[in-house]
């Protein structure tokens, strides 16, 4: 692989472009952490005839949306988790935040594990935002694309 600067530059103007249209979710993300982007349904004596079921707001969704049409989702997420041997939500933080260039695709895996896999366990999206781990990710995505297309690094 080549690993000039060059070419990360090229690689991450490339990224910057991808993660772009998830950005605009980041003060939500940061902010929705505080309070619940997930409410139960429990209308009308609905526990009687059926389940009380999850609603999610509509922010949360629309990043959810976005994100699963994205390059960065990743189907074999679940590799990231066994390679970098990632349990629990405090060792996925950590690793995100000592993240460089070289763990995109983990992030990417991360990333990918609670959008893809909220598909199906749909609580995967409100721990998500609970744990603030999308919104760790799309930080940590910003600031490497950041780092490599800065100005002061193109010297």
């Amino acid at each position: 692989m080549d690993n000039s600067a060059e070419h990360l530059r090229t690689l991450m103007q490339e990224n910057k472009k991808i993660i772009a249209p998830l950005l605009k979710y980041l003060p939500y993300l940061g902010n929705a952490a505080e309070k619940s982007a997930v409410t139960t349904y429990k209308g009308d004596g609905i526990e009687a005839s059926s389940v009380p079921f999850p609603v999610y707001d509509s922010t949360l969704l629309a990043f959810i949306k976005e994100a699963d049409r994205s390059v960065l989702m990743d189907r074999n997420y679940p590799y990231t988790y066994t390679r970098n041997n990632l349990k629990t939500h405090d060792q996925e933080r950590r690793f995100i935040l000592a993240a460089d260039w070289r763990q995109w695709d983990a992030l990417r895996g991360i990333l990918s594990k609670y959008v893809l896999g909220g598909r199906t366990r749909s609580v995967l999206w409100s721990e998500g935002v609970s744990e603030q781990i999308f919104y760790l990710v799309l930080s940590r995505m910003q600031e490497i694309t950041e780092f490599w297309t800065s100005k002061d690094n193109n010297q």
